[in-house]
């Protein structure tokens, strides 16, 4: 493989031409006319502009990202995450152009795009699952004896959902039809496909994903779990691996189950296994991200192992260099992501120009990003602009220096969740590793960074005061000084 197109934008983007540029391999950026000056572009051998900035008008668009590879004479595409990664259709086009895709099968694509199928799939292997109903659910009536049956609270879910769209959480059977209704117009109206299903709903549920990777000579393996259950509106916002709770032994039982569900649709290449972890540290499969996740940093810190290259060898054919017993875990990684959102606004997006931009340095820190000082946050795309990652000999320091990371990192011009970072980082229930998926709602609200900016203000204008007392007295010993120095030298002139 000599030159390959990366077919996204931002810091992903340039965290695969990195690796890409590492293993001699030539790279195409493909760019809206909103990224004309971004730094992706700039830094890829090659561009190629392929529409107007909003994203069904260019990199939504498979043809013309083909288009592009025809044109620089690119022999294979990394779809990094979001817009085409996990898209079926798009791995078809792909094949059919003759040109290879950096992921897997459109086959395990569609298998693993639906979670329904995904079930059925991960079923073959008795992997655990939540108890609920293993198909769609379009009867009423039906459905809500059957959650009576699985016992409240239930969750209606999407089959083809995600980010939390077409979800519903039902506590009591009354409100069922209603929710029931409000998901499948959501559902219908999010990914053109109103299924359902339902399952009992986990209360204290811990969100823990294990990385996989698949060759195309079957060989497969895990690299350890990652945790996910900082999140807001159902979405990741820290990430760390390992996880704070599981043993040994539920981390071995969950990398076999992880293997097993790759194994399940052959997978190739990088991929990753979700599960929800209840109170009893009992684990269920929940779904598969067919693609490499925003959170890989912290597994490629803890394992040694740069994903991104590993994707390419394997769509190159290669074997995997190691086997299961080759991998250990070594030390801990955390990671936040460093979104243009308010958190004291409901984490809304918040746009603008980035007045300052200075990230932090330093041993076992880590920073993907897509941008520079001066340069404006999009309003067309995700939010993100960056991944702040540290790393650690243990988890205590890995958290120690994420502070002094978030500290050290300047942004101005735009609101950012630096300083909610902060506030998960210093948190007791993050520290002793005893938090669920319901962090933001227990322990965070809108006054909760203007608490602690009042605190740091009040703070600040106490050593203020005190230094400016010490600075008076100062002065007034010194006039004094000259006070009797004049004197003496009246004094000694009469």
């Amino acid at each position: 493989m000599k030159k390959i197109l990366i077919a996204n934008r931002g810091e992903i983007a340039l965290r695969i031409m990195r690796s890409a540029k590492e293993m001699g391999i030539k790279t195409v950026a493909v760019y809206s006319d909103a990224d004309r000056d971004a730094l992706h572009v700039r830094y890829a051998d090659e561009a190629v502009c392929i529409g107007p900035p909003p994203s069904n008008q260019s990199y939504l668009l498979g043809e013309k990202i083909i288009d592009a590879c025809k044109k620089t004479g690119a022999e294979a595409i990394h779809p990094g995450y979001g817009f085409l990664s996990e898209n079926a259709g798009f791995a078809k086009m792909v094949a059919n152009a003759g040109l290879i895709l950096i992921g897997p099968s459109p086959e395990a694509m569609e298998t693993m795009g639906n979670k329904l199928s995904a079930k059925a799939a991960a079923l073959k292997y008795n992997i655990p699952m939540v108890p609920g109903t293993e198909e769609a659910i379009q009867d009423v009536n039906e459905a809500k004896q059957r959650a009576v049956e699985v016992g409240f609270p239930i969750l209606i879910k999407a089959a083809a959902g995600g980010g939390g769209k077409g979800m519903r959480i039902v506590e009591r059977v009354e409100d069922f039809e209603e929710q029931m209704q409000l998901a499948v117009s959501e559902a219908t109206s999010a990914f053109g496909d109103g299924a359902v299903f339902i399952e009992r709903y986990v209360t204290s549920p811990r969100h823990i994903e294990i990385q996989v990777l698949g060759d195309t000579h079957g060989n497969i393996v895990h690299l350890f779990e990652r945790e996910c259950s900082v999140q807001r509106r159902h979405q990741k916002v820290v990430e760390e691996a390992p996880s704070a709770v599981l043993t040994e032994e539920i981390r071995q039982q969950m990398g076999k189950c992880a293997v097993d569900v790759a194994r399940s649709v052959n997978y190739t290449g990088a991929g990753t296994v979700e599960f929800i972890l209840d109170e009893n540290l009992d684990f269920f499969f929940l779904e598969m991200n067919t693609r490499l996740q925003v959170e890989h940093p912290v597994t490629e810190l803890i394992t040694g192992i740069d994903l991104v290259k590993e994707q390419i060898k394997i769509a190159s054919g290669e074997k995997l260099s190691f086997t299961q017993n080759d991998l250990k875990i070594n030390g801990h990684a955390v990671e936040l992501r460093v979104y243009a959102e308010d958190p004291n606004n409901n984490f809304l997006p918040d746009i603008g120009t980035l007045q300052t931009y200075k990230t932090p340095k330093g041993n076992g820190v880590r920073v993907d990003d897509g941008f520079e000082q001066g340069m404006e946050i999009p309003i067309y795309y995700d939010p993100m602009i960056a991944k702040l990652i540290t790393f650690g000999k243990d988890r205590a320091e890995a958290i120690e220096r994420m502070i002094r990371a978030i500290e050290e990192y300047e942004i101005t011009g735009i609101e950012t969740t630096l300083g909610f970072g902060k506030f998960v980082m210093q948190h007791e229930a993050f520290r002793t590793g005893n938090f669920d998926t319901h962090f933001v709602n227990k322990y965070f609200n809108a006054g909760s960074l203007k608490m602690e900016d009042e605190t740091e203000a009040i703070v600040a204008g106490i050593i203020a005061s005190n230094l400016f007392s010490k600075k008076a007295e100062v002065s007034a010993v010194k006039e004094s000084a000259k006070i009797s120095s004049d004197w003496r030298k009246n004094r000694l002139q009469f």
